[in-house]
């Protein structure tokens, strides 16, 4: 199944049933009158956070939805059936956005236009229901407009309009873990090692190219990684796959920093990686965060140890794991290092909600 994190759609609640124009034309009945009844409520627009989905491919060949319309209501004081609501699954961790629309006064010298959303749905949990738009309410029968004054009215209701929006769905994937890294550090060959996932690995950079989530169990335990694709310098405002996989990493309680111990400089590697998580905000330079020198097969024990004193002198890094993704060696103990660290309560177990990105996210 192809992988996709965005996607715009547009979504229509249903229109409101009219009210019905009736009189009473019984036998042995002495005085007639107006019967007609209500319309019926038109369907609503509900999303529906479901289990077993993690991507949004779906919404790549179906972009309308449209809720049913309320049924028209009928003689002798008869109801119209509302309208069916219709129920969107989206995957866990899928957000909902409006539309951007740009902001005024905001126009550089060059033509750039500053544009901003409203976040108006977040689902974290199986089962999470929003109703996003309600239908129309349906249109009054000739019955309810009788009167003292109007015994015969012939007046009803056409049913209430229903709402229509464009929307983006963005989705974050919900980890426990999240690798990052420069691109060829190694982190599809350290997943596949420690998951049963089957991401390519190849000896070119961005190997990687969409997420890849797999289940890691360790000493009975079980927690989510995933892979994200490499980010190299300038990430944040768009260079290589840019900042939109970043996303990804916002929910996850723990980053995985895997180092290349084979490239030219691992210290500057850390440095532009670090740079990079904290100029796309989010909070994600804050996370807790463990260091891993990768490709220790490669070298020699010694030399690993050079280069992991040079991250730790150098850049400030308090502990560096020394591993080997392709034959395990040192991924136990670092394991060992993740699951302590899963057990700390993150800020959304706190206060019920999650920190909001101090940059906004914007598909344009």
């Amino acid at each position: 199944m192809h992988f996709l994190d965005q996607a715009k759609i547009f979504i229509k609640s249903g229109w409101g049933g009219p009210g019905a124009v009736s009189f009473r034309r019984e036998k042995y009945v002495e005085y007639g009158g107006p019967d007609g009844g209500n319309g019926g409520k038109g369907g609503d627009i509900i999303f529906e956070a479901v289990a077993g989905l993690n991507t949004l491919i779906d919404f790549r060949y179906t972009q309308h939805f449209k809720a049913q319309r309320g049924m028209p209501g009928a003689g002798k004081n008869r109801y119209g059936a509302g309208g069916e609501d219709l129920v969107i699954k989206v995957p866990v961790g899928t957000q909902i956005l409006s539309d951007p629309t740009p902001v005024d006064g905001t126009e550089d010298e060059d033509g750039t236009m500053e544009y901003e959303q409203e976040l108006l749905a977040d689902f974290t949990q199986v089962g999470q229901r929003v109703v996003l738009l309600r239908g129309g309410d349906g249109g009054r029968g000739n019955l309810s407009y009788k009167t003292s004054t109007n015994r015969a009215p012939r007046q009803h209701g056409t049913g209430w309009p229903g709402q229509e929006m464009w929307v983006w769905l963005r989705l974050k994937l919900l980890a426990d873990v999240g690798l990052v890294g420069m691109p060829n550090a190694g982190k599809s060959t350290f997943i596949n090692q420690v998951t049963n996932t089957k991401a390519k690995v190849g000896a070119y950079a961005f190997t990687t190219t969409k997420p890849q989530l797999g289940v890691v169990l360790h000493r009975d335990r079980e927690f989510v990684l995933a892979d994200i694709p490499g980010l190299i310098e300038g990430a944040a405002e768009g260079a290589g796959i840019g900042d939109r996989f970043l996303g990804h990493v916002e929910r996850c309680r723990v980053l995985l920093h895997l180092i290349d111990a084979t490239g030219d400089d691992p210290v500057e590697q850390f440095r532009i990686v670090q740079d990079e998580l904290a100029a796309y905000g989010g909070g994600l330079d804050e996370k807790p965060q463990i260091v891993a020198l990768n490709k220790g097969d490669l070298l020699g024990p010694e030399l690993m140890e050079d280069i992991a004193g040079q991250l730790r002198d150098e850049a400030g890094v308090d502990d560096v794991f020394i591993i080997s993704g392709a034959t395990g060696e040192g991924v136990p103990a670092l394991l060992d290092a993740v699951l302590p660290l899963l057990d700390q309560p993150g800020e959304d177990d706190e206060d019920g909600t999650e920190e909001e990105d101090e940059k906004p996210w914007s598909p344009l």
